[in-house]
């Protein structure tokens, strides 16, 4: 009897004994054939038993799966007590039914408008006379409001004769008459070109340059040049300028002064014809540099532009008349 057990006890002892599958034999089926994953949302680890002393005993294991599943459920239960309370925290919306939602109540006179497809059509007529009353009259056809493009006709000032220009306020009076040439591939064209000052000696004044095959055409165009370009000059009650003023155009300079009554325009050239055209009777004018009619003309007109009477200046300077003399 000691032999066999103490050969049983060697057998037990023994480093060549297979351990692992008693290990594994000795778990329940459902660990076996079902593992837990090792990375869960739980953060739980899988630990398998393992006997502390040589024999297993399968009363332990089955204490430690009763214990394991004892921990899940109370991680469980306290997980959805914690979830509870969040949710409990979070206002909840109401649901809105749709049957409760009322419109506006509509304004007192409101009139419903008709459908857009129940509306009586519109003539030709009745557009013409809305697209008038919004943006006015139309310029292509025959208009509701009196206005028929097709009777209007448009006649070229150069067709025009001397009796048939338009009878206004303004003057006339031809500067310098000039032949010149143009070089094209055939030979030398030749026109005329026509210096102009219109003014209705009020303070108005414009210079035109007009160019034609005829001497006639060229003046007719260079008088309406200059009635497309009128300004006005600023004078004072003796006919004469408020201040000093010097202009250039191209090479030509301009210098303007004011004279007293009685003192007539002292001036030459085409500056004393742009003064008289705009009713200056009392002033001293001087072209330098350049001798050219054109230019001694133009800069004229650009140095009465820079002048400014003493009421605009005492209205930008915010002072009545009699502090700019003091």
């Amino acid at each position: 009897m000691a032999t066999t057990a103490t050969a049983m006890a060697m057998a037990t002892t023994s480093p060549a004994a297979p351990i692992v599958p008693a290990l594994f034999s000795s778990l329940p089926q459902r660990i076996r054939l079902c593992p837990k994953p090792l990375l869960s949302t739980t953060s739980r680890r899988l630990v398998l038993p393992v006997p502390k002393s040589s024999s297993w005993d399968g009363s332990a294991s089955e204490q430690e799966d009763v214990e394991g599943d004892a921990e899940d459920s109370a991680e469980a239960a306290s997980g959805d007590e914690v979830e509870g309370d969040e949710d409990d925290e979070k206002p909840q919306p109401e649901a809105v039914s749709s049957s409760g939602f009322q419109f506006a109540a509509p304004p007192e006179g409101y009139i419903e408008p008709a459908p857009f497809d129940e509306l009586p059509p519109e003539s030709p007529e009745d557009v013409a006379a809305a697209y008038e009353a919004m943006y006015g009259p139309a310029f292509s056809g025959e208009s509701l409001m009196g206005n028929n493009v097709f009777e209007v006709q448009v006649v070229d000032p150069v067709d025009m004769d001397r009796d048939q220009r338009p009878n206004d306020d303004f003057s006339e009076r031809v500067v310098q008459v000039s032949r010149v040439t143009k070089v094209v591939k055939g030979g030398r064209q030749l026109s005329y070109r026509a210096l102009v000052i219109v003014g209705d000696m009020k303070g108005h004044v414009g210079v035109g340059v007009g160019k034609a095959k005829e001497v006639s055409e060229a003046i007719t165009k260079a008088a309406m040049n200059g009635r497309r370009n009128l300004v006005t000059v600023p004078l004072t009650k003796y006919c004469t300028f408020p201040h000093r003023a010097e202009a250039n155009y191209g090479a030509a300079t301009v210098l303007l002064r004011p004279a007293c009554p009685g003192s007539g325009v002292t001036a030459g050239g085409a500056v004393r014809v742009v003064l008289e055209m705009a009713g200056v009777e009392n002033a001293l004018g001087k072209q330098l540099r350049s001798k050219n009619l054109l230019n001694n003309a133009r800069a004229t007109v650009k140095a009465t532009q820079m002048m400014r009477q003493f009421s605009d200046v005492a209205a930008e300077r915010g002072l009545p008349m009699e502090e700019l003399w003091k």
